[in-house]
């Protein structure tokens, strides 16, 4: 007869999906991110994190893998096959790259799971992650933080309200996201994005987050920015559980960013540590110089949507009611 005695531990485990994106220039700070996730995590669960990828350098995959241990699973999944059919319409603005979308195909590619957190790669964890995933989403599609940069800054607000059709105090930052992914099913967002990007593939300044927000309106259980601190000047919710290095400006490429010790204190005990200081030593004053010029023109990009004849607002919100929308449409 089989004990949950004779059962390894890790299989006894309750346990916590997480999910990343990454491509290979990004790969260091996966590494720095799962091992700040390792500090602070509850010994009392299993932490099973796919990282999301088109094809990654094997010799990367080995040395983040290093981190696995009773309780940290880390598993690379590639999801060319899910993208390639929209893959041409899935654009790369400003820093973001094509990576931001693979978030939006979870709900498929992972039907085994009711729900999940997703965390971007430019974060450091100083909490307890099982903590945000035990959070109760009721049948809200999302738990998230709102987006601090667009809250502090009237060109984004109008961006939020007269573009997206969300209200600015309640436009989330999408970096750190727990998914409630059976209600996510249940109301096809998967399907209604993909019907989107190929009927009208929006013009917006922030890929994915964008078509989340507009999505997800009215449907997400907002958390303290605790749990996604952005490198900002803005009072903090709760305790500091998660630093986000959100803005075009990262710790590995700029001086006096706020929280940066956080990053580099986990980033000394990287394998990945020499190839990261070379980054900071290789990113020239013309890259600095086109960052920042990139950073005025999303705030031109923003002021000129205001008046773009094909928005989510205009598309999907007339009457406020989007189930007007969705209820003449096959997708």
């Amino acid at each position: 007869m089989t004990t949950n005695n004779s059962v390894p531990k890790k299989h006894q485990l309750k346990e916590v999906p997480i999910f990343m994106a990454t491509d290979d220039n990004y790969v260091p700070f996966v590494e720095t991110t799962i091992r700040s996730m390792q500090s602070g995590a509850s010994k009392d669960y299993r932490y099973v994190i796919n990282v999301l990828n088109t094809g990654l350098n094997g010799k990367n995959v080995g040395l983040v893998k290093q981190l696995e241990n009773d309780n940290f699973e880390i598993n690379f999944v590639d999801v060319s096959e899910y993208v390639a059919p929209i893959k041409s319409k899935l654009k790369n603005v400003y820093h973001f790259s094509l990576v931001t979308w693979y978030r939006l195909f979870i709900e498929s590619m992972f039907p085994q799971y009711d729900k999940a957190l997703y965390i971007d790669c430019d974060i450091v964890v100083l909490g307890d992650i099982s903590k945000l995933y035990c959070t109760d989403l009721g049948d809200n599609l999302l738990g998230a933080c709102r987006c601090e940069i667009v809250r502090c800054n009237q060109i984004f607000r109008d961006y939020s309200s007269v573009v997206c059709g969300v209200d600015p105090d309640k436009y989330l930052q999408a970096g750190i996201l727990l998914m409630n992914l059976k209600e996510f099913r249940r109301q096809r967002i998967e399907d209604k994005f993909v019907y989107l990007i190929n009927t009208y593939n929006f013009d917006v300044i922030d890929p994915d987050q964008a078509y989340l927000n507009a999505l997800c309106r009215d449907k997400i259980k907002f958390l303290p920015n605790g749990w996604n601190k952005e490198a900002i000047d803005v009072e903090l919710e709760g305790d500091l559980n998660i630093v986000h290095y959100a803005l075009y400006k990262k710790p590995w490429q700029y001086d006096g960013i706020i929280n940066e010790d956080y990053f580099w204190h986990f980033a000394k005990q990287s394998p990945f540590y020499q190839d990261i200081l070379k980054m900071k030593e290789n990113f020239t004053d013309e890259q600095r110089a086109k960052k920042d010029l990139a950073n005025v023109e999303i705030l031109k990009h923003a002021q000129r949507l205001l008046t773009c004849d094909v928005t989510f607002k205009k598309t999907l919100f007339k009457d406020n009611d989007p189930e007007l929308f969705w209820g003449n449409v096959e997708y």
